[in-house]
């Protein structure tokens, strides 16, 4: 295996789901807030699930989205 060649598609991997990820939840959260489906939400629980096929690998992040406006 090729150490660079690895880390440097993994990389690139990690960052294509980081972007995507975020564009996908931005566009729901708008959708979501103009239909009203948000009135009184004050955050969002959300739930990443990796899985690598071929290595029996699955890793799972949680987390909370704030939808409060921030102090003034």
């Amino acid at each position: 295996m090729d150490n660079e060649t690895f880390n440097l598609d993994l990389r690139k991997f990690l960052k294509q789901v980081g972007v995507t990820s975020q564009r996908e939840i931005e566009l729901a959260v708008g959708r979501a807030l103009a239909e009203g489906r948000l009135d009184g939400v004050k955050s969002l629980p959300v739930r990443m699930v990796l899985t690598v096929d071929g290595i029996d690998l699955t890793h799972e992040v949680t987390g909370e989205l704030s939808l409060d406006q921030p102090p003034q």
